[in-house]
């Protein structure tokens, strides 16, 4: 398991940090609504490693049958080895690249906020929030926890689906 898991863990978290890195010089140029919606794209497609992984671990090493829970627990380990190649990709792009990502990212929030008509306590409270962020940002291993928290509900969610769908037994397992 440990070499499928591996092999498969980092091309889930090379693919998604290849598209990372393409896509990130483009955020601000389509706004960050389509940038969020083709980050989870993203993710969902370097998270398709998950089924192959699982798929291949069956096949090539379990002689074609697999339970939920083995297939689940080698996908849910190529999940995790993704999820820490992202969390490095982003530390890299934000550090070096975007480091007025959060200013930005306020602002946009902001701007939001005021063209929906909102009160003067909510952009008060928006202002404390994301002040609040940035302080928690600051920290790497805070903010490494709060990247991996990103990525990963897609994954335990891709996840839980291929193993439903690959696990096979045999008539005496069932």
């Amino acid at each position: 398991m440990k070499k499928t898991v591996l092999t498969f863990g980092f091309l889930s978290g090379g693919l998604s940090a290849a598209m990372m890195f393409a896509t990130m010089p483009f955020i601000y140029a389509i706004g960050l609504n389509l940038a969020t919606v083709v980050g989870y794209t993203e993710m969902v497609i370097s998270f398709l490693f998950v089924y192959f992984g699982i798929r291949s671990y069956r096949d090539n090493v379990l002689g074609g049958r697999i339970g939920f829970g083995r297939a689940f627990g080698a996908g849910i380990l190529i999940t995790l080895i993704s999820c820490v190649c992202y969390v490095v990709a982003w530390e890299i792009i934000y550090y070096n690249f975007m480091p007025d990502f959060l200013d930005r990212y306020s602002a946009y929030l902001m701007d939001g906020l005021k063209a929906r008509g909102a009160s003067a306590a909510e952009i008060e409270q928006l202002t404390a929030q994301t002040a609040e962020f940035k302080t928690m940002y600051s920290n790497p291993l805070i903010m490494a926890a709060l990247s991996f928290l990103e990525p990963f509900p897609v994954g335990l969610l891709i996840t839980a689906i291929s193993a439903a769908v690959l696990k096979r037994r045999t008539a005496a397992e069932r």
